[in-house]
């Protein structure tokens, strides 16, 4: 099986703009007004009611122009379909007026035979993690590209806001996520939401397999 990787585009790199009077802006304090969007989860009947809408978030924000609204979007439907069937399936939606993005993933079952595409890829320690039922996979994240490439560390950050809630209502004690070798793009946004190479997995490593594995601690 393959593991669906979050679909993020490139993140943006560079200073912040400065203020008028050239001068760097300080740093964000308190609590930021995109704190607003409502994270709550949907149903298995709520999400087969709202697919159109999340295939729209999907091509919105994937920044890949009309090829991301026609094949892309199809088989990001088609990948979201196959996880919802799976046993405990939980997504995850942050609204406003409108959705504002999503995360969606399912517990990784720890019975020697679903291991979901991470045969070969997890230590010991993480397969008894999975016996126990408490390692979640994180198969997909959806925000607007300023989630991003902006206040990545903040805890109010809608991403950092999803998945932290992703895996608190399943009571896991790790997430993880399977990344391509090659999405270096992918893997460094997940890195600056708190994301990290498994232990002995570092960016220079040398490959034993198309996939990186990323953990996730709440």
């Amino acid at each position: 099986m393959t593991v669906h990787e979050p679909p993020i585009p490139p993140t943006a790199t560079g200073p912040r703009p400065g203020t008028r009077e050239g001068r760097p802006p300080r740093p964000e304090r308190g609590a930021s007004p995109r704190e607003g969007a409502r994270v709550r989860r949907l149903t298995r009947r709520q999400t087969e009611d709202r697919l159109e809408e999340l295939g729209d978030l999907y091509a919105e924000t994937s920044g890949g122009g009309p090829w991301a609204w026609n094949q892309a979007r199809t088989a990001f439907l088609r990948r979201l379909a196959a996880d919802e069937r799976r046993p405990g399936f939980s997504l995850l939606i942050a609204e406003t007026t409108a959705l504002a993005g999503c995360a969606y993933g399912f517990p990784l079952r720890g019975d020697g035979s679903r291991w979901e595409g991470f045969d070969g890829y997890l230590p010991g320690g993480l397969l008894r993690l999975a016996a126990a039922g408490r390692l979640f996979v994180v198969s997909g994240i959806l925000v607007p590209p300023r989630v991003r490439r902006q206040n990545q560390d903040r805890a109010w950050n809608l991403a950092r806001r999803l998945q932290r809630r992703l895996l608190a209502d399943h009571g896991a004690a790790l997430g993880v996520t399977l990344v391509d070798r090659a999405d270096t793009a992918t893997a460094e946004a997940l890195r600056c939401w708190g994301w990290r190479y498994l232990d002995g997995d570092t960016r220079g490593a040398r490959p034993h397999g198309p996939f990186r594995v990323l953990v996730l601690t709440p």
